[in-house]
């Protein structure tokens, strides 16, 4: 059951009386200790999360989140190492190397000489991958927006500033 009722609020779905037993075990786990006091677990679920709404924005287009990573990446049409697009879309590189592998087959990157050192290859965002990205901006900016409406906007631009350090303080 969605929409608004009289006053103009969203429903909320019903949620089952009884949850069972394992899913009970799980929370209370994690709302008193255990699980839920790990940041690291905490974050990932946070990750997860967020990834199952992107994917859900990414879908019709037959993209996954390390894909789109990878375009992301690259839009800056600078081209870029295996290497350094690993970092950047945080990916180990077998991994980044099969998704490059499949956005190659789609013609939206491709391969060539790294313009800093022509010995080196490089990865590019063709033309049809920069389309690709217009066409995905949309269903990403809805994805960000519904985030704001759930969570605020000041919370979330406080949480990214907040991870972002995080992420610089435990880099070095």
């Amino acid at each position: 059951m969605s929409g608004a009722d009289e006053g103009g609020t969203t429903a909320r779905p019903a949620v089952p009386a009884q949850a069972p037993a394992a899913t009970r075990e799980v929370r209370d786990a994690e709302a008193g200790g255990g699980l839920g006091a790990s940041l690291a677990y905490l974050l990932s679920r946070a990750e997860r999360s967020v990834n199952r709404g992107l994917s859900a924005a990414l879908a019709a287009e037959e993209v996954t989140v390390e894909q789109w990573r990878i375009l992301q990446a690259l839009a800056d049409g600078r081209g870029h190492s295996m290497g350094d697009l690993a970092g950047a879309a945080l990916m180990p590189h077998p991994t980044l190397t099969k998704a490059v592998d499949r956005l190659v087959e789609r013609a939206v990157v491709y391969r060539g000489h790294d313009p800093a050192d022509r010995r080196k290859v490089a990865v590019f965002l063709a033309n049809r991958g920069s389309e690709l990205l217009s066409r995905l901006e949309a269903g990403i900016a809805e994805h960000h927006r519904a985030i704001l409406a759930t969570y605020g906007a000041v919370r979330t631009e406080r949480l990214m500033r907040d991870l972002e350090h995080l992420v610089r303080s435990l880099d070095g």
